[in-house]
């Protein structure tokens, strides 16, 4: 019976290695040496950044949900519709047009009764 060597099982582990460094250029994607010190350097590297983007993103998400119009309107603001579009000024409406509310947990209808400027 022939004697077992281990030529399989290294030659999978360096396929395996070579298929991590498809891409690089040259004897980086083609010896094994070469390739398996640039693929522990990239994995490596790839490691190092995770903990500083994943507290950019916490931040960004902060923000984004700061800025939500959602959660103003937890905070108790209201958001005015006139057909459709965001009343942003009191020249956008006139007496007896009918707004539309937008609270935190539904809408009203109202219909405007006097205008005041500031």
């Amino acid at each position: 019976m022939a004697r077992i060597k281990g030529g399989l099982n290294a030659k999978k582990r360096h396929n395996r290695t070579l298929k991590l460094a498809k891409g690089y250029r040259g004897a980086r994607s083609k010896q094994y040496r070469i390739a398996k010190q640039s693929v522990m350097r990239a994995l490596a590297s790839s490691y190092a950044g995770r903990k500083q983007r994943k507290r950019q993103m916490r931040n960004v998400s902060a923000l984004l949900d700061a800025y939500s119009p959602l959660k103003s309107l937890s905070r108790g603001y209201a958001i005015a519709y006139h057909e459709d579009a965001v009343i942003s000024s009191i020249e956008d409406v006139e007496v007896n047009d009918t707004l539309r509310l937008r609270l935190q947990d539904g809408y009203i209808d109202t219909i405007i009764e006097k205008k005041e400027n500031l």
